[in-house]
């Protein structure tokens, strides 16, 4: 008994430094745990897309190179903005997060933030992204990411969202905004070349978007949000599918008529449209389980691959 008393007396000094030490990693994995919360509030996959194509619509704005402040801080002023846009769109969805399994896991559904948390996080990413290109780019830059901001965060998933199955349609036109940002950000200007651009990524969402709603067909129905496979069906879906790629691969095209790329570039858009066309046509006439999302990651694949086409074609071709 005296031993089994000495055992505890002789262990119980490293009792409250154990404890202690486990107090420290609990509370390190948690500020961890914040911080990845707020990135993956910033969506930073679609937003490091979104800044590929602005930055392509920066170079493809100049012969030569772009000026380095605007190369910098135009594209982290665009980027804290969109990231702020994503974060409104988790605030603003987190309803409809938690009944979503791709999305049920995100910071407000398990409530890791909070509403009010996640309100200032974005009004300060907002804040800075439009000083930055208030005061170093320039006002109409800084006014269109803006207008970029509000039409995604408040007019699409505020209202669109749960409006129209159109929703997407309309409210892919922010998401366009991009190019023509980046464009802006280096000349102060609207020319027609950053439109066409714009028309790229506009014709380019609805197809990419609507594969993954085909996939999630059961969660957004569940949801109450009017995505088009939920109101019209996916055999309507993929119709609109196959539609909106040939319209994209045409507006693709574009560029070569304008004059705007030549020929590498030209080869690049026939080739990756001819992908896209393919993918939309087994959704059409295979629709195996697996194909919307190999339909969806292959858009997402298009779209990165046709802009840095743009972008190797200007200094190259």
């Amino acid at each position: 008994m005296r031993s089994h008393s000495a055992a505890l007396h002789s262990t119980s000094p490293a009792a409250p430094r154990l404890a202690q030490q486990l107090m420290t990693e609990t509370a390190v994995r948690q500020v961890f745990a914040s911080w990845r919360d707020y990135y993956e509030m910033c969506k930073p996959r679609v937003v490091m897309l979104m800044i590929l194509t602005s930055l392509v619509g920066m170079f493809l704005a100049v012969p030569g190179m772009v000026p380095w402040r605007v190369l910098l801080l135009g594209n982290l002023g665009i980027a804290l903005v969109s990231c702020s846009g994503a974060a409104v769109n988790h605030l603003l969805d987190r309803r409809i997060d938690r009944i979503m399994g791709r999305t049920s896991g995100r910071p407000l559904p398990q409530g890791r933030v909070e509403p009010v948390q996640a309100a200032i996080f974005a009004l300060l990413l907002c804040a800075s992204g439009m000083g930055i290109l208030l005061v170093w780019i320039n006002p109409l830059c800084a006014w269109l990411t803006l207008a970029s901001f509000v039409g995604y965060a408040f007019i699409y998933t505020g209202y669109l969202k749960h409006a129209t199955p159109q929703n997407i349609v309309i409210g892919g036109l922010a998401g366009a905004m991009p190019p023509l940002l980046g464009w802006s950000a280096v000349t102060g200007t609207i020319e027609a070349d950053a439109l066409v651009l714009v028309l790229i990524i506009f014709a380019w969402t609805p197809p990419h978007f609507w594969a993954l709603a085909i996939h999630r067909k059961d969660e957004y129905a569940r949801s109450g949000v009017p995505m088009l496979p939920v109101t019209h069906g996916e055999y309507a879906t993929r119709v609109h599918i196959v539609a909106y790629t040939l319209i994209l691969v045409a507006a693709s095209v574009i560029p070569w008529f304008t004059g705007m790329s030549g020929r590498l570039y030209l080869a690049a858009a026939l080739l990756l449209g001819a992908g896209f066309l393919y993918w939309s046509g087994r959704l059409m006439f295979r629709p195996r389980s697996d194909v919307p999302m190999r339909t969806f990651g292959y858009s997402i694949v298009y779209l990165a691959l046709l802009f840095a086409a743009l972008l190797v074609d200007h200094y190259l071709a």
